[in-house]
């Protein structure tokens, strides 16, 4: 983008930082959601429930990065990348960004950070209005926040996303409408929605899920290329193939916490905690020669209001022993590992 539009963006005071440290830094993170008791508890005077949908997650995403945050359905990731942009409130931990406490800001710091933190919903059909065209589509955000000065400036910037996600040249989408475009050139338009407003962090979550297998590499290698700027990427997915394939460092999650984090080639080639070990056999080989036989965990993952005692995924473990239901294992270096950033939450690691 050329330094005159790049100004134009960035008019407007964001928040100050020091460009010290990781770009984000979550620390013991936590968020339930208290349940309606109903009548006949309340009658009981029955203690109120409540999910614990995130429980003591910690990761750093670093400025150029890709962190992808890995589990099943239902583990609490798309919650924790909502609690990072504050789109819902933590109940316990902290969140920094660019160095700065942002778990407490008001309403209108919160705005002004908006503009460097930015989404990427799973679902284009649903994310993009169909009332609009793509270029009000992707202006909207330079309308909300104030910036790119002019409409014939704005609309300079309009091009520059719309080229910069490759939908070229820019004139031949900025008239049409969501339902003229293919699912893939939706995504790119959303997409480009975000890098309008030149942000520094861009939560992806499962980006590529309700595309076609034929266009998600073309928006997986878009999202790839953006870290060339030092855009920091924090991409949801529960495709461990794909984040094998682009990720810097993956965060394996389940029922609310990360049970093993680390460089992504050494959770790949080195998982150290069983439940890792169940997702990646079920990942298919290029080789067909090479056959590993799936480890079909049983049973679903336990009811989020009564997590198990000791490691919560004892129920399903295939290798647990006694000692797995009265104790709960931290986070920490395995014995086996190759790099000192990878940690476990495994007694038998």
């Amino acid at each position: 983008m050329p330094p005159e539009r790049r100004a134009a963006v960035a008019r407007g005071s964001p928040l100050s930082s020091n460009g010290a440290g990781p770009l984000l830094a979550v620390d013991g993170l936590a968020v339930d959601y208290a349940l309606p008791r109903g009548l006949v508890n309340a009658v009981a005077r029955r203690p109120r429930e409540a999910v614990l949908a995130v429980d003591g997650v910690s990761f750093t995403v670093e400025r150029g990065e890709l962190l992808a945050l890995v589990g099943e359905s239902g583990c609490g990731k798309t919650t924790t990348a909502q609690s990072v942009l504050r789109l819902i409130e933590a109940s316990a931990g902290t969140i920094e960004f660019a160095g700065r406490d942002i778990t407490k800001l008001g309403s209108r710091e919160l705005r002004l950070l908006r503009r460097r933190m930015q989404i990427i919903y799973q679902d284009p059909y649903e994310s993009l209005d169909p009332r609009f065209t793509v270029e009000r589509a992707v202006e909207e955000p330079l309308v909300i926040h104030g910036l790119g000065g002019s409409r014939s400036e704005r609309a300079a910037l309009v091009r520059d996303a719309v080229a910069r996600v490759e939908l070229t040249p820019p004139e031949l989408f900025l008239d049409r409408y969501p339902h003229e475009l293919s699912g893939g050139q939706r995504q790119r338009v959303a997409i480009a929605a975000a890098l309008v407003l030149e942000p520094e962090l861009l939560v992806a979550d499962e980006p590529v899920s309700m595309l076609d297998v034929s266009v998600r590499a073309g928006v997986l290698n878009l999202l790839d290329g953006l870290r060339a700027s030092s855009l920091g990427i924090l991409m949801i997915t529960h495709d461990l193939s794909t984040a094998a394939r682009y990720a810097d460092r993956i965060a394996v999650m389940y029922l609310g916490r990360i049970v093993e984090i680390g460089r992504a080639a050494e959770i790949i080639q080195n998982p150290q905690h069983p439940y890792t070990r169940a997702l990646l056999s079920v990942v298919p080989r290029r080789d067909p020669r090479d056959r590993a036989k799936p480890q079909i965990l049983k049973g679903e993952a336990p009811d989020a209001t009564r997590i198990p005692s000791g490691c919560r995924f004892h129920p399903r473990c295939p290798v647990a022993i006694a000692e797995c239901p009265t104790h709960d294992p931290a986070l920490r270096q395995p014995r086996e590992a190759r790099t000192a950033e990878h940690q476990a939450a495994c007694i038998l690691a």
